[in-house]
């Protein structure tokens, strides 16, 4: 059985008329913060243990930045949303890293360099 301020903030989620997934998601980030912080209540802690739990996310966790993303936006409605709060500047955190997009497709150019390399004098067989 969840306890009574998570059924607060299942509560405020459905009123809003979010997703049943995002609700999930948000209620498990939601945990997972109030655990990090040995279960102190959310509205006792600062915006810098918001900071410290994204940053472990980024730099312990090495979560992708979307999924770090994510994290951010179920506590920023867990500030906003259900304690009325403002969460406050919370940009100094770590940010998880995009990975760099690779190309799907060569352009013409970049096949010549490439054959260039394998066969650099242009060699048949």
């Amino acid at each position: 059985m969840p306890s009574q301020f998570m059924q607060k903030v299942r509560d405020t989620l459905r009123v809003r008329r979010y997703s049943y997934r995002t609700e999930q998601a948000y209620c498990y980030w939601i945990r997972y913060f109030i655990r990090y912080h040995q279960l102190k209540y959310p509205g006792d802690l600062t915006p810098d243990h918001v900071i410290q739990f994204l940053t472990y996310l980024a730099v312990q966790k090495q979560v992708s930045a979307s999924t770090q993303n994510q994290a951010l936006n179920a506590l920023n409605f867990l500030y906003t949303q259900v304690l009325q709060q403002p969460l406050g500047d919370v940009t100094k955190t770590t940010r998880a890293r995009k990975p760099p997009k690779i190309p799907v497709v060569f352009e013409r150019d970049e096949i010549q360099n490439i054959f260039q390399v394998i066969n650099p004098l242009g060699l048949s067989h």
